[in-house]
């Protein structure tokens, strides 16, 4: 099918630039009963939830990443909230921080490997990927062999061949994407022995790249503790995994030279020289407790999780109304072109944006925040209202509310990790857990399928078909019912939903969990991402069902019955 560009990219200026669409319209840009208060109230409602993202997501936060100061304010905001509410801490000493310990840790500019006489150097023919979930192996000298093609395990070398070498790897003819987490679980498997594993990305390290270099990684410390399926905590060290190594097709040169075309061909040894540094870093969970009113009940919890981390600052910064514009289009084309031949591929590709009419209304406004209005603003904040909503009424429930916000899960599932190997309530008292994530948008324009009764539901019948069965109840209760999807709790669904948020932490100790999303959009980890993008009807529509859902579990006679056994808490997550 053609597409002409200039008319599909004017017709999408009016959502980049929020102007009201039909559905837009029907809901109201200013809410009907909704001001603009400077304080909260304890119902839940859309005016509160709008205050309260607008200043979570707001540019000053500087995308709160977690170990920035952004993130240290965003953490701060929802302390103080709670201790205003009433609800009582739950972290350390008695304060509602719990402390995550993690590290900046980084390679030093004059790192350098050399090889075949030459000396090459970081920056500029290589760069390091660093493992977030282990430490660099201690490096010396080590011989080199090829062990084949990233991702082609059927081709590649054994393990045993590459214990002690450094493995050069072809990067996948058919895709590779500089994904350091997804590469880290490939190769910490199969070459985990290795010396390090070095993948030729290009004919000379870009300049976006070499920007990278040097700049400090956030990773757990060294060691942490472990819970066993019987409970017993163990302190351990991280792993130690071989570094890898994006580098120059030179690089590979002279490792190997033609010997890079055969399977395990072996070449020249390698001398490296990659000391890196760690200095702390501050990240930490907000943990509260709603003490419940049943003194026989009192002792068990029901758990309201979210995260509060989103990304770090653009080094540049985009046009805002263009890259918003640009990620529409996209996305409306990649639907569009799915299972579409190559030539399609390639003008999408070649896909280019006619900002004219943008410029015409008014003028570019440069941008490099990433405020994750609603990833996870939106879950934060509703998590901050249900809260908000408990400790306000008359009669608390008979069991206790656990509020949790957990940091780093950016950066693959960390502080939700360690809460649960390190729970400041007993972890077995948790009877029910409800992650919310992204949970502001979700209508017609963001996901195919999507609209103002749209919602995502992960998980809630995998443990217990009876925890499952108490948001089916309460959500068909409502006046205006949501629709759940639950197409993306499939197993083997590729998204893998069930893994990539912070109840996946909490299901692998047995403990049911439903995971509450809108679902994915153009928006996700952009700039814009933007508080002026979120529904606040909706979301104060998804924390009512929440808080609905949290009420009827609380006040149970009995906790959910378990439909399977416990897992092993070090199983890795399978969908």
């Amino acid at each position: 099918m053609h597409v002409c560009w200039r008319a599909a990219g004017a017709a999408l200026v009016g959502l980049a630039l929020g102007w009201p669409t039909a559905a837009d319209a029907q809901r109201g840009s200013r809410r009907e009963g909704d001001d603009d208060r400077q304080g909260t109230r304890g119902a839940i409602s859309a005016g509160d939830l709008r205050l309260r993202l607008r200043a979570f997501a707001h540019d000053s936060m500087n995308g709160r990443a977690t170990g920035t100061d952004g993130h240290e304010r965003a953490t701060r905001y929802i302390a103080d909230e709670l201790r205003r509410m009433g609800l009582a801490p739950a972290g350390d000493s008695g304060s509602y921080f719990q402390a995550v310990p993690m590290v900046w840790r980084r390679f030093g500019p004059d790192a350098s490997v050399a090889a075949a006489g030459r000396r090459f150097t970081i920056g500029a023919d290589f760069g390091v990927l660093v493992s977030r979930s282990g430490t660099p192996r201690p490096m010396a000298t080590a011989p080199t062999i090829f062990g084949g093609e990233v991702g082609d395990t059927a081709t590649q070398i054994s393990a045993a061949q590459a214990a002690g070498r450094v493995v050069v790897l072809r990067p996948s003819r058919r895709r590779f994407q500089l994904n350091p987490r997804a590469l880290s679980v490939e190769l910490g498997s199969r070459f985990a022995d290795a010396a390090a594993v070095v993948i030729p990305v290009w004919h000379e390290l870009p300049a976006s790249f070499r920007v990278q270099v040097g700049q400090p990684v956030l990773q757990l410390r060294a060691e942490r503790h472990v819970t066993s399926m019987t409970g017993e905590r163990t302190l351990v060290p991280a792993p130690v995994l071989p570094p890898t190594l994006l580098v120059t097709d030179a690089f590979v040169d002279a490792l190997l030279g033609r010997g890079a075309a055969v399977v395990g061909a072996t070449g020249e040894s390698v001398s490296f020289d990659l000391q890196f540094s760690e200095s702390p870093a501050l990240a930490r969970n907000v943990v509260a407790v709603l003490p419940g009113r049943d003194p026989l009940l009192r002792g068990q919890y029901v758990a309201v999780l979210s995260h509060t981390d989103h990304e770090p600052a653009r080094p540049r910064a985009v046009d805002h109304d263009s890259a918003r514009t640009m990620a529409q289009l996209r996305r409306a084309l990649a639907e569009r072109m799915q299972g579409r031949d190559r030539r399609a591929a390639t003008e999408f590709a070649e896909l280019k944006v006619n900002v004219d009419s943008l410029r015409a209304i008014r003028p570019a406004r440069p941008d490099s925040i990433m405020n994750g209005a609603d990833d996870n603003g939106s879950g934060s904040m509703a998590a901050l209202e249900i809260a908000e909503a408990f400790a306000s009424e008359a009669e608390r429930p008979r069991r206790s509310l656990l509020f949790v916000w957990h940091a780093a899960e950016e950066l693959g599932l960390i502080g939700a990790g360690w809460f649960t190997e390190q729970p400041t309530v007993p972890r077995d008292s948790i009877v029910g857990a409800y992650n919310l994530d992204m949970v502001g948008r979700g209508h017609e324009g963001d996901i195919a399928g999507g609209g103002p009764e749209y919602l995502q539901v992960i998980g809630a019948r995998r443990i217990s078909r009876e925890f499952g069965a108490i948001l089916d109840d309460v959500n068909t209760a409502r006046r205006m019912p949501f629709r759940f999807d639950l197409s993306p709790d499939a197993s083997g669904h590729p998204q893998a939903m069930w893994c990539r948020s912070d109840h996946a932490m909490y299901a692998r100790y047995g403990i049911p969990v439903a995971f509450l999303t809108t679902g994915s959009h153009a928006d996700y980890h952009q700039v814009t991402d933007e508080a002026q993008y979120i529904d606040d009807r909706k979301l104060s529509a998804v924390a009512d069902l929440v808080r609905d859902a949290v009420r009827v579990l609380a006040d149970r006679a009995e906790r959910p019955r378990l439909d399977r056994s416990r897992p092993d808490p070090q199983e890795r997550c399978r969908q």
